[in-house]
This record gives structure tokens, C-alpha cells and sequence, in this order.
């Protein structure tokens, strides 16, 4: 339900409390989401199919100077770069030789994960049946150290023809400066230059002979499976807690926009508690449920103090109240008299107004606007009389007046002296007063008992 703006009264929601209220109003809305959610989680578990994962670790193990250099940190400290080998074993290429591996079988895509502090890759692969599972896994695994191995010698091969090539022409060029010696005289400036140049390449042939002999030394370890992967026992999806929970925050976020929204957009009052939160207006008695003893008689005094005058009137809201519900009379103690609007005179005589709403019936709005209408004529509205069925009928009960049978019509104040009113004058007055009734217009006078005229005595003061 939203507040009407032109209502002064605290607008919901600035609080918790407020939040928490609107929820336990509308907690039918929120709880059917949040069951709705829950269903449609246990459903779509049901509907699932199972699926399986296994894993395969294995460790990586350098296969010599051609590997890239991983700087170490607190995550990583191997000099290996894991990141890119565990990039490498999830590729195109080693899923392709898995898939040549399995007879030609197109393997799921792998999940390749690196525990923190480690040189272990953890190979996983999710399909519907748990051997098929573990063989995938295990196939990716032989896969990537088979692609880790041949990268590796294709490397070391190509390092061995560069060096080997490197040799071959230092070699030439010893040759050369051999042949350049014989040839030279002894002392001579260009024998001492051609034997510096041939010690210089005597070392880099001696050099480069070392680094070959290296390279044709190296074993090519690209790794090994350290834990191979076994069929698993239990599906890993779908799984209870995460569709179950799912369903369930699905549906409390769903329910909340719908309590929110639902609170909005409707307007109607249906408690007691709705007309005093969306329109400000004090509730002086609630009859739509169960009565207690003495609800009436409390009712009747409350509506008693609260009106600042003599004439309070009674607006029903719907207008056809009382057409549609039972009327129960409520006795006003005099001197209130109880206006029903009916007159076109009560809009002007009301000093305050009392508004019965029928719950269920009206909107905000409409209580919103028939107290601003009666405060537009500076009738102040005490308060809300709120009820279902049976709505209270306001019945006064008028103090009887002394009777006097002769007074006179208090018009302008001036008191006639005595003699001057006859009883023709009366017949008169009497004659207007009938003559005004029947042309349909209502005089509203009150009558003063006469008092007989005294004549001073000589020597007592007036």
C-alpha cells in the first residue's frame, strides 16, 4: 500500500522496522516465492541429469634451460610457470592427440587447475558416466606430458643443430688460421695477429664442444602422473545444497520485489492498522472484529472529548455504508448534536467531523480526500471509526429543555417594553414562521423562557 503524498505522516520504509512490517503484511506473497523457489530447485535437480568428475594430478618437472622462467611469489614458488602449462594441457593440441588416444572419441573440455605451492597440475574432466570420466582424464594427462616430451626434444634438437652449426664454422675459421701460419714469417707483426686469432677460436671450438656434449647429454623428464584417475563413486552434480538453495534465494528475492510492489500498487484498507499508517488519522475504535464489553460506551465518550464543539458531523465512507451493513445505535451524550450531512447547512455549522470507514471498501486515497474536502471548510477530522459489518449509527440524546409556554423570538436582541408585544404580535410572528415553512425554507431559532417585567420601587435600585 503507498502512502498518498499529500498525507502528513511518516512515510514507511525509512527504518527496519518498516521493511519488516511490510514483509509480515504481505508474508502470503513471500512465502508462496520463496516455496515456489524452492520447487522449481528440487525440479530442475530432479531433472538434471548426473555427471561425474575425476581428476588426474601430475607433476611437472623441467626438461632443461628451454623453459620459460616463472617468477616466484607466495602463490607460486617453482621455477616452472604452471600457469602456462596448465594452459597448455586445457589446449586444442593436446585434446586432439586425447581424442586420437581414445579411437577417435572427442573428450570433454578439461578443467585444469594448480593447487597453491605446488608443481602438480589437477586434470579433471565431468562426463555422464564415471569411466568414461576417468579414462578422458587420464587420456588428457598421457596427452600433455607425450606434447611436454616432443616439445621439449624438438627443442633440445634445435639448441644442439645451433650449437653444432656454431662449432662447424669455428672450426673452418681454425683451419684457416692454421694454413695463414704456415705462410707468415716468423716475428713478423701479422704471424703474432694470426696467432692471437687462432687462440681465440681454439677456446670458442673448445667452448662450444662442452655445450654440445651438454645438449646431447640431457634427459628430457617432462613429467610424471602421480595420481591417476579412478572412476568416481558419486555424481558431482547436480548437487542438494546448491539447487535447493538456489531455488530458495531465488524466491525470497522474487517475493520481496512482489510484497514490495504488490504494497505499492494496492491501496485498499483492510485493517485498522492500514488507515492509521497511510492517512495519519487517529482510529478512536476498530468494530470489525470481535467486541468487547463496553467497546460502544468507550467509543461514545472518546467521540465525545475529542470534538472541540456542539455539533459534530458523521461522513461514511463508502457513501452507501449504511445501505450495505447493519446500523447499530450509538448514544452521543447532549450537548453534542450529531450531524449526517444530510442538511446543506452541516458543512457550515460542523465544529469537527468523524469519518467511518468500511474496511475492505475504500482506498487511501479516498479517506486522504474526504479529509482534505473537511478541511477545506476548517472542519477538523477527530478521528476513524473502522468497522466490517455492522457499522455504529451516532443517535443523540438531546437534554430536555425547561417549557415554558410563552417566550418570545430572540431576533435582534432589543427587548420590548411592556405592552408593546400583543398577543396579536404573536399571532404574527406565528404566521411568518408558518408562512416561511411552507415555501420549504427551515428557521433555526431558539426560543428564552420570558421573565415578567418588574417595576422598580421607589428607593431600591434597579
Amino acid at each position: 500500500m503507498t502512502q498518498p503524498p499529500d498525507v502528513q505522516a511518516r512515510r514507511p520504509g525509512a527504518e527496519l522496522e518498516d521493511h519488516l512490517s511490510l514483509l509480515r503484511r504481505r508474508w502470503l506473497i513471500l512465502v508462496g516465492c520463496v516455496v515456489v523457489g524452492g520447487t522449481a530447485g528440487l525440479a530442475l535437480l530432479r531433472l538434471t541429469p548426473p555427471a561425474y568428475t575425476a581428476a588426474t594430478q601430475v607433476q611437472v618437472m623441467p626438461v632443461g634451460p628451454q623453459d620459460p622462467g616463472n617468477q616466484v611469489t607466495a602463490r607460486q614458488r617453482e621455477p616452472l610457470n604452471l600457469d602456462t602449462e596448465a594452459q597448455v594441457a586445457a589446449s586444442a593440441v593436446v585434446a586432439a592427440r586425447a581424442a586420437r588416444a581414445l579411437g577417435g572419441v572427442a573428450p570433454a573440455p578439461a578443467e585444469v587447475t594448480v593447487p597453491p605451492n605446488s608443481a602438480v597440475l589437477s586434470i579433471a574432466v565431468t562426463a555422464a558416466d564415471p569411466r568414461l570420466a576417468a579414462a578422458q582424464s587420464g587420456a588428457y594427462a598421457d596427452a600433455y606430458l607425450a606434447h611436454r616430451r616432443e616439445s621439449a626434444l624438438a627443442a633440445l634438437t634445435d639448441q644442439q643443430q645451433a650449437v653444432l652449426g656454431k662449432l662447424k664454422q669455428v672450426n673452418a675459421g681454425l683451419d684457416a688460421a692454421f694454413r695463414q701460419l704456415g705462410r707468415l714469417r716468423k716475428g713478423s707483426a701479422e704471424r703474432a695477429i694470426a696467432l692471437q686469432r687462432q687462440s681465440v677460436l681454439s677456446r670458442q671450438a673448445a667452448s662450444l664442444a662442452l655445450k654440445y656434449d651438454a645438449l646431447r647429454t640431457v634427459a628430457v623428464t617432462p613429467g610424471a602422473i602421480i595420481s591417476r584417475a579412478a572412476p568416481p563413486a558419486a555424481p558431482s552434480s547436480p548437487s542438494l545444497p546448491l539447487h535447493l538453495g538456489t531455488g530458495l534465494m531465488a524466491g525470497l528475492l522474487t517475493g520481496s520485489a512482489a510484497a514490495y510492489a504488490r504494497d505499492r500498487l494496492d491501496t485498499r484498507l483492510r485493517r485498522a492498522a492500514d488507515v492509521e499508517r497511510l492517512t495519519g488519522l487517529p482510529v478512536l475504535a476498530d468494530l470489525s472484529g470481535a467486541r468487547e464489553p463496553g467497546v460502544l460506551h468507550e467509543l461514545a465518550c472518546a467521540v465525545v472529548a475529542a470534538c472541540p464543539g456542539k455539533r459534530l458531523l458523521v461522513r461514511a465512507l463508502p457513501a452507501d455504508l449504511y445501505a450495505s451493513s447493519l446500523a447499530e445505535p450509538l448514544a452521543v451524550s447532549a450537548p453534542l448534536a450529531v450531524l449526517d450531512g444530510t442538511d446543506v447547512r452541516d458543512l457550515a455549522r460542523a465544529d469537527a467531523a468523524l469519518l467511518l470507514v468500511g474496511l475492505g471498501r475504500v482506498t487511501a486515497p479516498q479517506v486522504a480526500a474526504a479529509a482534505r474536502h473537511l478541511g477545506r471548510q476548517d472542519i477538523p477530522v477527530i478521528g476513524v471509526v473502522t468497522a466490517t459489518d455492522a457499522m455504529p449509527e451516532f443517535v443523540p440524546l438531546l437534554e430536555p429543555r425547561p417549557h415554558s409556554p410563552l417566550g418570545k423570538l430572540v431576533a435582534t436582541g432589543e427587548f420590548p417594553v411592556p405592552g408593546e408585544l400583543a398577543a396579536g404580535d404573536f399571532a404574527g410572528a406565528g404566521g411568518a414562521a408558518a408562512g416561511a415553512e411552507g415555501f420549504g425554507v427551515s428557521l433555526s431559532a431558539e426560543t428564552t423562557p420570558m421573565q415578567p417585567l418588574r417595576r422598580p420601587r421607589p428607593g431600591r435600585p434597579t
